[in-house]
């Protein structure tokens, strides 16, 4: 037989998957690994889907999705971040933020051409990447400093091959939310060497004690930026795979020209719960962000008295403990956790080797659980310690 591709030979498997894999088949094994919502969609978004399917919306859409989902996040954007977009040729409907983030890439990328993204980050980056021909290249963030991307770093790192700079704000793994003028930096080295933004802003709602800062609002960012979004995790809506992308519309009639051969559509009884979300689905919204932030202040909390110092996070729903004090790397540590006390954690150097010493642990799960889990990491702890 003839060789496979050798560029998805070369990508490993996701690190994340594989210890969700062995939890989901031990007993008793509390999970904190996967990043989903221990929430179940609000009620009126699902009984909005049953209803779509109950009047006959059973049919394909426009590739770009429903007219009047885009016409409601067009909306929902301005109103919240002052930026516009044009519903009719600026937005497309995607299967989730995974797929925006694929096709974002196919769109903007030639082979060899570079995209530059700060470490850690979440793992599907660098795949997206080389599966679209181009080269990733990672820019390593310091825990000391809070994670915060560093300008400086990011200038040495552009070359006459960068196309473009991936941003996830607030970010996956690390929690953390870059200010408002680290982004403004960001966005005028762009424009000095006129790259392109993709902007991942799925955690964009869930943030705690700071403010969002959509980055296609900054001066200068609109024309060249790529805005990813979607309904999974603020909505709780993981399953329905509903995301949008905003861009200029020549660069969203590329993404189409992807999306169309590929994905045709996104599912319409999902579009229509998509649309029940963003009418009436702020209070709930709400509600799981405060239930987030509660968890957030116990896990740090706890984190730090067992001597696994811990930043609080500014976004999302995870802690990236440094696990240094007890001599293991983060593969070992999450190895022998799992195995000894039944508590799956994702070790952080899947994110990248500057995440290596940490772990990542995700508290979009119950408060007992939790509180369970860290009783266990405690104990899994003072014996490495002695």
């Amino acid at each position: 037989m003839k060789p496979l591709s050798r560029t998805v030979g070369a990508v490993p498997p996701s690190g994340i998957r594989r210890f969700f894999d062995v939890a989901a088949q031990m007993e008793d094994c509390i999970s904190l690994g996967v990043g989903e919502p221990d929430f179940v969609t609000p009620w009126h978004i699902r009984e909005a889907a049953i209803w779509a399917i109950e009047k006959g919306f059973t049919t394909y859409t426009s590739n770009y999705g429903l007219f009047t989902l885009r016409q409601r996040i067009s909306a929902h954007l301005k109103r919240r971040y002052g930026v516009e977009y044009s519903p009719e040729d600026e937005m497309l409907i995607t299967i989730g933020v995974s797929e925006g983030l694929d096709i974002a890439m196919r769109a903007l990328l030639n082979p060899g051409d570079e995209v530059i993204f700060f470490e850690p980050s979440y793992v599907s980056y660098p795949p997206c990447v080389m599966f679209a021909g181009g080269t990733p290249v990672p820019v390593p963030t310091d825990y000391r400093q809070g994670f915060q991307p560093d300008v400086d770093r990011l200038r040495d790192a552009i070359t006459p091959r960068t196309k473009a700079i991936l941003l996830c704000y607030p970010n996956n793994p690390t929690g953390t939310v870059a200010s408002h003028e680290v982004l403004k930096e960001i966005v005028r080295l762009a424009v000095e060497h006129d790259l392109y933004l993709v902007s991942d802003e799925i955690y964009d709602r869930l943030v705690y004690d700071v403010e969002h800062t959509c980055v296609a609002s900054l001066p200068g960012a609109r024309e060249r930026t790529i805005l990813l979004g979607g309904f999974s995790k603020s909505y709780a809506m993981t399953g329905w795979r509903i995301g949008y992308a905003c861009a200029p519309a020549q660069i969203i009639e590329m993404m189409i020209k992807v999306h169309q051969y590929t994905m045709l559509c996104a599912p319409i009884a999902a579009q229509k719960a998509a649309e029940e979300a963003l009418e009436h689905g702020e209070a709930e919204v709400e509600r799981m962000r405060r239930e987030y932030d509660r968890r957030r202040r116990l896990i740090v909390e706890r984190l730090n008295e067992i001597g696994l110092e811990c930043l609080p996070p500014q976004g999302a729903f995870y802690v990236f403990p440094s696990i240094r004090c007890t001599g293991l790397r983060s593969e070992d540590f999450t190895e022998q956790l799992l195995w000894e006390e039944r508590v799956a954690v994702v070790p952080g150097n899947v994110f990248g080797s500057s995440g290596e010493g940490h772990v990542r642990l995700s508290y979009a799960t119950s408060l007992p659980r939790i509180e369970e889990a860290l009783h266990r990491i405690e104990r899994f702890v003072r014996k490495r310690r002695g």
